[in-house]
């Protein structure tokens, strides 16, 4: 009997490392549940403050806000063509909760008649054409126009490159601009840019 209870006991600490190896690798490391946590919470809170920005009352087409986030600090980016609309981002990150500071690197446009006009001339351009219509039936329409010193850049999100260079032909083709810069990104890939 005793032989049988040390044989069980004997085969049982053979057994249990064997046993046990398989659960401990299974189980992810510590560091692998604090890195989809620290993922989670930088994809919650770009949500929140793509949310903010968007919802800011003088966010318009000729306006591109932009913004990175280092753990808890958020860094505002972009070209706004109004000074109110560079304070109002910034406050209204702050209020976000999770947010420790905020650096703002936003730029305002300089004030110019000619440069209305380009924007004007420009929207009418590109969203006049029949097959881009489609990204001005937004509330924000997808591509955004910067106009600086006769210089255009065009901003956002398209879906096709036929888009993309259907936008910068049309740009180029307004009188008085100086060059395009086509910084448009094609949705199958703006999750790589974002």
């Amino acid at each position: 009997m005793k032989k049988q209870v040390r044989s069980l006991f004997v085969s049982l600490l053979f057994v249990s490392p064997v046993a046990a190896a398989p659960r401990a690798e299974a189980a992810p490391p510590q560091e692998n549940k604090r890195q989809r946590s620290d993922e989670k919470y930088r994809e919650r809170l770009a949500k929140q403050v793509r949310h903010q920005l968007v919802m800011l009352p003088w966010y318009s087409v000729f306006d591109n806000l932009a913004f990175r986030i280092d753990r808890d600090k958020v860094t505002l980016l972009g070209q706004v063509t109004r000074p109110v609309l560079k304070s109002d981002a910034e406050t209204a990150v702050k209020r976000i909760e999770g947010v420790a500071s905020v650096k703002n690197d936003i730029e305002v446009l300089p004030l110019s008649p000619m440069d209305d006009q380009l924007r004007r001339a420009v929207f009418r351009a590109i969203y006049g054409e029949p097959g881009m219509q489609r990204y001005a039936n937004q509330p924000i329409p997808a591509i955004h126009i910067i106009v600086k010193n006769g210089n255009v850049a065009l901003e956002g999100v398209v879906d096709g490159e036929m888009d993309r260079n259907l936008a910068n032909l049309r740009a180029n083709q307004v009188p008085n601009v100086f060059s395009v810069k086509n910084n448009l990104v094609v949705a199958a890939n703006s999750k790589k840019h974002t």
